[in-house]
């Protein structure tokens, strides 16, 4: 593979635009760009999740997730390039069923915690959310393939999963959600 990037600078964007693969020049503040940034975002939290201690197979999991990410923003800004398909999110879901069927069930809410690797992964779970909200405000301007809010959509319950499975893995108490506590 050869050099994408020769210089990372260009200075075009400094009126708060920015270019598209087609080159069109958009608002750094459109729903397009809030949509990609979103993406990187949920990326880079994943990249924070990946620096901490976690099982092998999560953290293979979710460098995969990364790849996937990064097809998902060039395809947002380039809609012709088409890589997330229906086998990306059965591989999710497949993942997720697999996962929880080695956790107990949920009796009750648990709450954002335990340890740093599981606090990390929901804090990109929530980063996803906000990303797929993104993607659906992207939908009611743009067109949006479905199979990327779908991919987006099981991806935060994948991920939420993974905190769960982590924490097990670290032999971490969840904490439950109690309603009406007295400080």
């Amino acid at each position: 593979m050869g050099y994408r990037i020769s210089k990372v600078y260009t200075r075009t964007g400094d009126d708060g635009s920015t270019s598209m693969a087609d080159g069109s020049r958009v608002s750094k503040t459109s729903a397009v760009m809030q949509a990609i940034g979103d993406i990187d975002e949920l990326n880079a939290c994943i990249g924070v999740l990946r620096a901490e201690p976690l099982p092998k197979a999560i953290d293979l999991g979710l460098l995969a997730v990364q790849n996937e990410l990064f097809s998902v923003g060039g395809e947002l800004a380039m809609p012709e390039y088409q890589t997330i398909s229906q086998g990306h999110i059965d591989v999710l879901e497949k993942q997720i069923d697999s996962w929880n069927n080695s956790l107990e069930p949920l009796k009750e809410f648990i709450l954002p915690s335990g340890n740093r690797p599981v606090a990390l992964c929901h804090v990109a779970r929530t980063v996803c959310r906000r990303a797929e909200r993104g993607l659906v405000l992207l939908k009611q301007q743009h067109k949006v393939r479905d199979e990327l809010l779908h991919y987006v959509n099981r991806l935060s319950d994948y991920l939420f999963v993974a905190a769960r499975t982590i924490g097990k893995a670290n032999h971490t108490a969840e904490v439950y959600w109690q309603q009406n506590t007295a400080r």
